[in-house]
């Protein structure tokens, strides 16, 4: 019997995560990447947004230990650290400060590119698993009705390459030229939806103080897209080597500026100024980083009627999201579960794409009914149904100001750690209808990690 063999196109997270899955159900996976992979965790040209602020939730953290195991030990190993929800998250939601409850879930905060090199890292132990780097995808060959391989071109020769597959899988991210080549084979235009915000972000990497290097919490201070005023946003993240990665954001009208001698200015100009109060005397390790590739995009390639044999996409070839939400990685590194799940059950190419849809659905609803609501906002509106549903969430997450029960049910959600569905269950439900007591006006830092950055 002739080997099988599976074309990964993409080295990223996603593709790294996908690879490693179909390394267990094909002989040989060929990644194809158009960057040279770096050697460390180093930022590449393929993925420019990896500057910003990038969070792993729990459920999407737990997903990839089950597609890599060892990999949050060597994440931590190498600097990352793990942050309690809501123990070690000082955050002004849209509606309040969230209360640090006893620990009910956890982030993992590092760099992107630490992430990434991890991940790479781990994937690339298997001998399965080889990487055409330098190299991009052309064209797909097969038909409407199976896909059996692809052409690649050498970035510098422009010498092509034609690679036979049983499988390929698209992990391109936000370039993926998927849809037209889905055309090309003769199907029909895939449906896709973008809600853009118009959000802008603003990055700049701080030394810690040498106080505050390690079990320092993540803070973070949210818009209320309700507000009649562009959303503007700071975070503070702590990531490996002693640094701080302060991300700022604002919609339309109120986008930060790069400028290095403004940005503690913004930080504190948001609706708390906790983030700028905290690195106005911290030393600055990089310039400021902006970005615009925030807006929120869908390809519904699972609602094509017909879906060829072979070929699948995951990652965000699928969905991109604002990042402000810190859902990108978990839900690639969930398909990635989904796509393990469905080879092994012997499912077919368009049902496993089905079963990707529906982990995109609720990350996808909750990014798009809140970016909706902000000035300028472009985007469908919402339908009824959606407007009074957001209402509830809003108050739902009033109430998870100071109720625990329903702050450990929109944890569960947000960290992607149980479905959205259960915050309409009779006990989240009945407490949200009550509505919360009365919450802290203030900063939930305390007194000890305000002394460890101001003396």
């Amino acid at each position: 019997m002739a080997p099988t063999h599976a074309v990964v196109l993409g080295g990223g997270l996603s593709g790294m995560l996908a690879a490693s899955v179909l390394a267990r159900h094909f002989d040989e996976v060929t990644v194809v990447e158009r960057d040279k992979l770096p050697d460390g965790p180093a930022s590449r040209s393929g993925v420019p947004q990896a500057r910003h602020a990038h969070l792993l939730m729990s459920g999407g953290a737990r997903a990839i230990e089950t597609v890599l195991p060892g990999t949050l030990d060597a994440l931590f190993s190498a600097g990352a650290h793990r942050i309690g929800v809501p123990n070690d998250l000082v955050s002004l939601s849209a509606q309040g400060w969230v209360p640090r409850f006893p620990e009910m879930q956890f982030i993992v905060s590092c760099s992107r590119s630490l992430l990434d090199w991890v991940v790479r890292s781990q994937a690339l132990r298997d001998d399965r698993i080889s990487v055409l780097t330098g190299t991009e995808p052309v064209s797909l060959l097969g038909s409407s009705d199976a896909v059996t391989g692809v052409v690649v071109e050498d970035r510098v020769s422009q010498a092509q390459t034609t690679l036979e597959a049983d499988l390929v899988l698209d992990a391109c991210g936000r370039g993926s030229r998927l849809p037209a080549w889905l055309v090309s084979l003769g199907l029909p235009e895939v449906r896709s939806e973008s809600v853009d915000s118009g959000l802008a972000y603003a990055t700049r990497i701080f030394r810690a103080p040498a106080t505050a290097v390690s079990g320092f919490p993540i803070v973070n201070v949210q818009a209320n897209p309700r507000d009649p005023h562009p959303g503007c946003t700071a975070t503070l993240l702590p990531i490996e080597e002693g640094r701080w990665l302060v991300t700022l954001s604002g919609t339309r009208g109120g986008e930060p500026t790069t400028s290095e001698s403004e940005f503690v200015a913004f930080a504190r100009s948001v609706r708390n100024p906790v983030v700028g109060d905290l690195i106005a005397e911290a030393e600055p390790l990089s310039p400021v980083y902006g970005s615009h590739s925030t807006a929120n995009r869908r390809m519904f390639f699972e609602r094509l009627r017909d879906w060829p044999a072979g070929l699948l996409a995951l990652g965000d070839s699928v969905a991109t999201y604002n990042p402000v939400y810190g859902h990108g990685m978990s839900i690639a590194a969930q398909s990635a579960e989904v796509l393990d799940a469905g080879l092994a059950a012997g499912q077919s190419a368009h049902q496993i794409q089905r079963g990707i849809g529906k982990v995109v659905d609720g990350a996808w609803a909750m990014a798009t009914n809140q970016d909706i609501l902000y000035p300028g906002a472009v985007g469908k509106p919402l339908p009824l149904a959606g407007r009074v549903l957001q209402r509830y969430v809003d108050r739902l997450v009033r109430t998870a100001t100071t109720e625990a029960a329903v702050t450990r049910a929109f944890l569960d959600a947000f960290t992607l750690s149980a479905p959205m569905a259960n915050l309409l269950s009779p006990k989240v439900l009945w407490a949200t209808l009550r509505g919360p007591r009365s919450a802290s006006p203030e900063p939930t830092l305390t007194e000890d990690e305000r002394e460890r950055v101001t003396g």
